[in-house]
């Protein structure tokens, strides 16, 4: 049995991630800025912390504990980027990890283990290269966040701490996130690529995303940049052709980049990127994906 503190639990990959520490027998705290919500979702955590004072020292909460499993941030989808919701966007994430890091620094007895949630983000708009964790990141707002992101836990490394960063492609499953919002669509046989359909889509099932976290948990020799994608990165159009397939609907109607940029805004562009990321890291440690491609991830996801 370990004892891990997790913030950020509440979100689609904290309560599949959650649930399954919980079967395993492990002793879960949750740091969370809405502890009610977290109480309702996560009825079996030992303890829910509120964690609304980014300045408060929260030491008391981590010491002894075996692993902190860093998931916090605002939904990158979650409305358009204003330039106070980029703001929230910026500091769930990199402030908060400041947070955590000087707490865990007070700490006696400090985390063996920290695994902090990061995103592809970071690498920008690729184009058709393949992009591995030693690839260059780009340079608009999620780079930038990104960056900062995993900046803010270096400081761990002179603790002893090991430090493992996900840096997570689109997730998915049936619950929540971009495959939930594209179902109702394709149920109405109105399914289709985003754009031109050419750009590369890095995705990973929830299953196997989960499966990682575990890996890196359970491994005391893995520590620094790991990228959450499955090893079969997909353009966009046939994304949409297999999401079609498996479903039984027509994915005939593109959606153009103009309409998405009227809609989303900003973030429209981080949703148009086009960007072949690779698992390199996972891959070279041993790691084995249950689900690599995207049809038999989409069966298994759909029913």
């Amino acid at each position: 049995m370990k004892k891990i503190v997790v913030t950020g639990a509440t979100g689609l990959i904290g309560k599949a991630l959650c649930k399954t520490l919980s079967e395993r027998g492990d002793e879960i705290t949750l740091f969370s800025t809405h502890p009610a919500n977290a109480k309702r979702m996560l009825p079996f955590a030992k303890e829910i912390v509120e964690w609304k004072n980014l300045k408060k020292d929260y030491a008391v909460h981590l010491n002894g504990k075996d692993a902190v499993i860093n998931l916090a941030g605002a939904n990158i989808a979650g409305k358009r980027w204003t330039k106070s919701y980029k703001a929230e966007i910026y500091s769930s994430r990199v402030n908060a990890t400041r947070n955590l890091i000087a707490s865990i620094q007070k700490c006696e007895v400090k985390p063996e283990v920290f695994i902090s949630a990061s995103a592809v983000g970071i690498y920008g708009n690729t184009g058709e290269k393949e992009v591995t964790e030693k690839s260059n990141v780009g340079n608009d707002f999620l780079s930038h966040v990104c960056s900062d992101w995993e900046a803010a836990s270096v400081e761990l490394d002179s603790f002893g701490v090991r430090r493992s960063i996900m840096r997570t492609g689109v997730v998915l499953s049936k619950d929540d996130g971009a495959l939930k919002k594209m179902l109702p669509i394709f149920h109405m046989g109105l399914g289709g690529p985003l754009g031109n359909g050419r750009q590369w889509f890095s995705w990973i099932h929830l299953a196997d995303l989960i499966s990682l976290y575990l890996y890196l948990l359970n491994n005391p020799t893995l520590g620094g940049v790991f990228n959450g994608t499955s090893p079969n990165p997909i353009r966009m159009k046939d994304f949409a052709n297999t999401v079609g397939k498996v479903m039984h609907r027509p994915s005939l109607f593109p959606v153009p980049k103009f309409m998405l940029k009227l809609v989303m805004g900003e973030s429209s562009e981080a949703v148009m990127a086009s960007q072949k990321v690779l698992p390199a890291n996972a891959l070279k440690s041993g790691f084995t994906f249950t689900f690599s491609g995207l049809e038999e991830a989409l069966r298994n996801i759909l029913g």
